[in-house]
């Protein structure tokens, strides 16, 4: 059970140090993963909240807690790595569906997210297929539930 809080600690990690960065950072290494290139519906690839600095924060977030956790540094690279690897997937998927980039959609925002870093943790034989299913509802219900907060609070720019 301990590793289960790890690991959604994890994904709190990889999704949030990219928030916290932009505001820390601010402009500074922004440039967007897809170099705002367009896909063949003349959309975004992914858009311009997508950044570099994103994807290096929620990465090495969750290697380093991994890291202090035990479960190593490179476990924690690739849990992040994945984590971040759901969320453009989400990006371009909502591109193509004619969402705005940041604009929220329940479900398809967190699942993606959680459910292939978790995969990796199930290759490694650290979680079951019930726990791992249960780690990914637990963090899309808190992920929809924190995110109005944390527009409160002023720390996201959108309230879903």
């Amino acid at each position: 059970m301990l590793i289960s809080l790890k690991l959604f600690v994890m994904l709190v990690l990889a999704n949030g140090a990219p928030v916290v960065a932009a505001k820390v950072f601010r402009h500074r290494w922004s440039a967007p993963v897809d170099a705002g290139r367009k896909w063949f519906d003349g959309r975004p690839l992914l858009g311009k909240s997508k950044t570099w600095r994103g994807v290096v924060s929620g990465a090495l977030s969750c290697a380093l807690f991994a890291l202090a956790a035990g479960q190593g540094f490179l476990f924690g690279l690739l849990f992040g790595v994945l984590a971040l690897t759901g969320d453009l997937l989400s990006s371009f998927i909502k591109r193509r569906l004619g969402l705005a980039p940041s604009e929220r959609m329940s479900w398809l925002d967190q699942v993606p997210e959680a459910t292939l870093p978790v995969l990796l943790a199930m290759s490694w034989g650290l979680v079951g297929a019930w726990e791992a299913l249960l780690i990914v509802v637990l963090f899309t219900l808190s992920n929809m539930w924190i995110s109005p907060l944390l527009y409160r609070l002023g720390i996201r720019r959108q309230p879903h």
